[in-house]
């Protein structure tokens, strides 16, 4: 089962037909932390606070006493709920029986669960030889929490700004997944953050994510692209001293040129697959007024160039997350004088 349909069941079946046992395997804490806060509601509509809500951690409690919660019956309410986090603590415990035997009791207690609890079990990683796993898998309880792909993360932000009643300006999306990706947190404080500063309903376009999230312009970024794409190095180290924002080291500076190089290759490939600049503009995830820029650019830097540049800036990337003991300001200067340099240089050097 995936996240979104846990959440969907838990949204529209309502409490008789909650599953007695969920168990949440994943690294993704985002929504691991959505399918627990949409089950707790449909669990606890109508009930008591505190009477039938309990919440323990593998570890600080054992699972005699997580078993006890779960087989409890509810007061003055139809289900009680029994969270239990970090179970993966048991499931780690190498020559320790007794914690170990834990995870064979709750495979034991999902096969004849309490009909009137709802037990989520949370687990960032748990052994799919484990008993527990399989049974999750045959009962259909196994809700999988893993990160998303980065190519499945811009319409996960479609989708959540949607829900919250606002519309992405094409290329927007990708945008925020390159700045604020790969975790889902963090993507989800900037598109709140964003959502907010343009109101509701609105759309949210470049402007405000230059605004709440990057503190630059991506059309001025674009003239630093220009730049590079001329092999005019100065005006390129010109553009970089206008972008550039010590506070972050420049990693959303990185992150801005990955996305307008990413939009390049996908332009050039829908313009190589005969669409209109137009057409491929849309494709690329950029707006119409683009088109023409892009197809600039396009014909002026080679596709494998433009391949080249993703790879100098992970490069740069990675040195300025401590991968590199030069100033954060020399990284970068380094990274755009290697996009800068004439082809025909690289050429003698091996380059592309």
């Amino acid at each position: 089962m995936t996240p979104d349909q846990a959440i969907r069941e838990a949204r529209q079946e309502g409490r008789e037909n909650l599953r007695p046992v969920y168990l949440l395997v994943g690294e993704e804490r985002h929504l691991a932390s959505d399918v627990v806060r949409a089950l707790r509601e449909a669990t606890l509509e109508g009930a008591t606070p505190g009477l039938n809500d309990e919440q323990m951690i593998a570890g600080e409690s054992n699972v005699d006493a997580v078993l006890g919660a779960a087989r409890t019956l509810p007061m003055f309410a139809k289900r009680r709920w029994v969270l239990l986090r970090s179970l993966e603590r048991w499931d780690a415990a190498e020559g320790k029986k007794a914690q170990s035997d834990a995870l064979d009791k709750l495979a034991e207690y999902v096969e004849k669960p309490s009909p009137t609890t709802t037990l989520v079990l949370v687990a960032q990683k748990l052994d799919k030889r484990r008993k527990l796993y399989t049974l999750g898998q045959k009962s259909g309880c196994l809700v999988l929490c893993d990160p998303l792909t980065r190519d499945a993360l811009p319409a996960w932000i479609s989708q959540t700004a949607r829900q919250r009643g606002n519309e992405l300006a094409p290329g927007v999306a990708d945008l925020l997944a390159e700045l604020a990706g790969p975790e889902l947190s963090p993507v989800a404080d900037a598109l709140e953050r964003v959502a907010l500063f343009a109101g509701p309903g609105a759309q949210i376009t470049e402007d405000h994510v230059a605004e709440c999230v990057v503190r630059l312009r991506p059309a001025t970024v674009w003239e630093l692209v220009d730049a590079v794409g001329r092999r005019d190095a100065g005006a390129a180290l010109t553009a970089l001293a206008r972008v550039y924002d010590p506070q972050d080291r420049g990693l959303r500076l990185v992150g801005v040129l990955a996305w307008s190089a990413r939009q390049l290759i996908k332009f050039e490939s829908a313009i190589r697959a005969g669409q209109s600049p137009e057409d491929a503009a849309k494709r690329a995830g950029a707006p119409p007024f683009k088109a023409r820029d892009l197809k600039r650019q396009s014909d002026r830097i080679p596709r494998q160039e433009m391949e080249q540049w993703l790879e100098t800036l992970a490069a740069a990337d990675l040195a300025l997350k401590g991968g590199s003991k030069r100033p954060p300001r020399a990284v970068l200067e380094h990274a755009i004088l290697g996009l800068a340099k004439p082809r025909a240089a690289a050429a003698r050097r091996g380059g592309p």
